[in-house]
């Protein structure tokens, strides 16, 4: 449904709470601010990033990244994160990805798609290969 015809559009969603690490955490949206620190700590994982991401095989392949977006959008220390179980982990970064999908799947992706078709689309013949 279009925002602007949405009356329900111009609330915030609701914090999804998550118990983890003897805390009850309520998961809210990244914030503006928040945005530069997250995007760069999920940039190596963003390609594996899906409607039901295998946190597994993330944290194995990028662990680091994954903690650090996760203390971000946690709005907790990397250490505290660091030392939480894994189930616990796992738990918190799904709630954290559920909470911020529509905002990553729904509109960012689509508009990162528009802008480099847009940009491809202006681009005189093929780019030039380092290798």
């Amino acid at each position: 449904m279009n925002p602007v015809l949405d009356p329900y559009a111009a609330f915030p969603p609701a914090p999804t709470s998550v118990s983890v690490g003897g805390e009850t955490i309520d998961i809210t949206p990244i914030k503006v601010g928040e945005l530069p620190a997250f995007a760069r700590a999920v940039q190596p994982v963003a390609a594996q990033l899906s409607a039901s991401p295998n946190w597994l095989a993330l944290l194995a392949d990028h662990g680091e990244a994954v903690i650090d977006a996760v203390a971000i959008a946690a709005r907790r220390p990397r250490e505290w994160v660091h030392a939480l179980a894994l189930d616990e982990a796992v738990l918190l970064a799904e709630a954290i990805f559920e909470v911020n999908a529509d905002f990553f799947l729904q509109r960012v992706q689509p508009r990162l798609t528009q802008a480099l078709t847009r940009l491809g689309s202006r681009m005189p013949g093929p780019m030039p290969s380092n290798g």
